[in-house]
């Protein structure tokens, strides 16, 4: 009787212990597809974030590129406009031909008195007539 009772208590926690086993193995088997899931999801998301800072890189350079040329452009700028005011001393600056558009002179007043093209009376006129 004991042997009996000895046997259907090994079988009992043998039973219990595969139930246990199975159990534990299907949540350990359910945790890795769920962490495999998570490994494409993370890998994508690095892939994604790769090709953005790619492109936020490549728009960087180009930006430096721009501002290169135009800094090359405007350089000489200076020194262009010191040159156009100081081509003709007998005649005005083309800071003083703005003052008199601002007085209202006219494209003709300006050409007489600042020594202006009429291209360029009318370009001071334009820009400065307010």
């Amino acid at each position: 009787m004991i042997f009996e009772v000895a046997v259907i208590l090994l079988g009992i926690l043998w039973a219990t212990s595969l139930g246990m086993f199975l159990a534990h193995t299907k949540k350990l088997r359910l945790l890795a597809e769920q962490q495999a899931r998570d490994n494409v999801l993370r890998d994508q998301r690095i892939k994604d974030l790769g090709k953005r800072l790619d492109d936020y890189q490549n728009g960087s350079v180009g930006m430096g590129e721009v501002l290169h040329e135009l800094k090359a452009v405007v350089a000489p700028l200076p020194d262009k406009l010191a040159q156009l005011e100081q081509r003709d001393p007998s005649s005005l600056s083309f800071a003083q031909a703005a003052k008199l558009v601002g007085m209202g002179a006219s494209v003709d007043e300006l050409t007489q008195s600042c020594g202006l093209t009429q291209a360029e009376a009318e370009l001071m006129s334009k820009v400065h007539r307010g």
